[in-house]
């Protein structure tokens, strides 16, 4: 398979990603055969998968208005993927130019065409680096130039949290990113749920398609994903299937749990 000038030589493009499957889903081009194949299989066995993806990225959509609109003029985006069309610095800045954004990846191709979209922008960056190291990510200086965290921050954990195996102790690591916010600062999430859905053989496929990729499925329900949520006031309507979360019309949050990812934003007091 010939490798595009943008995909660094440092990865395995036969091994799917799930950044690259989600660009896949979202109809982006930064993904190859491997991770199209993958995310086909999804497909195959979740026929909403395209959907989940676009009702995520429309739930991040509104959630950055939501704050933007509070007065949030600072955002790390932790597991923000493959840049596409309504990414958090193209709506902050259309609002409020002033906004800043550091934007956090794991995967080398996620972050290499950040950098080329962001290239002369002085508000916006990007780094790589894994969620599960919180305080390399808050510590790393590509977020203390651009941010201060002595003001509010929203930090955006979107469609990235089923990834991370309840071993990584997920409840630990958003207390760090908690402690290193100021009152006033906000969390964004939202993860795959099952919650009301009876195709555990659906579910089970999902799991065997992300085996595939170096990041396991790992499904939580309501009551978890809330959990995860504390010492954040949840902002109503609390945690829901993402067409719920502020819909832009009644129409939009019908049949919302086929969108199978439950989410929330948070804020914190003081």
């Amino acid at each position: 398979m010939q490798r595009p000038d943008w995909a660094p030589d440092t990865i395995d493009i036969e091994r799917p990603s799930v950044a690259r499957m989600y660009d896949y889903y979202l109809g982006g081009s930064h993904n190859f055969a491997a991770d199209r194949a993958a995310a086909q299989a999804m497909v195959a066995a979740v026929p909403e998968a395209p959907l989940m993806a676009q009702a995520n990225r429309a739930f991040l959509r509104r959630a950055v208005q939501f704050l933007v609109e509070s007065g949030v003029r600072q955002f790390l985006d932790i597991g923000s993927g493959i840049p596409t069309v309504g990414n958090v610095h193209e709506i902050a800045q259309r609002v409020a130019p002033d906004s800043r954004v550091v934007y956090v990846d794991v995967d080398p191709v996620a972050v290499a065409h950040s950098r080329e979209i962001l290239s002369g922008n002085d508000r916006a960056t990007v780094l790589r680096e894994d969620l599960r190291n919180p305080e390399r990510i808050l510590t790393h200086p590509e977020v203390t130039k651009l941010l201060d965290l002595t003001e509010p921050v929203a930090v955006m954990i979107v469609a990235v949290l089923h990834f991370v195996a309840p071993e990584d102790r997920p409840d630990e690591i958003l207390r760090t990113l908690r402690g290193a916010l100021a009152p006033g600062s906000y969390l964004v999430m939202s993860q795959a749920s099952d919650d009301g859905r009876s195709e555990s053989g659906e579910r089970a496929e999902a799991e065997r398609v992300y085996r595939r990729t170096d990041n396991q499925l790992w499904i939580r329900g309501r009551a978890e994903l809330t959990g995860l949520f504390d010492g954040f006031q949840l902002v109503e309507p609390g945690v829901v299937w993402v067409p719920q979360w502020r819909p832009e019309s009644p129409e939009s949050a019908e049949d919302a749990e086929r969108a199978v990812f439950m989410g929330g934003v948070g804020r914190l007091g003081g």
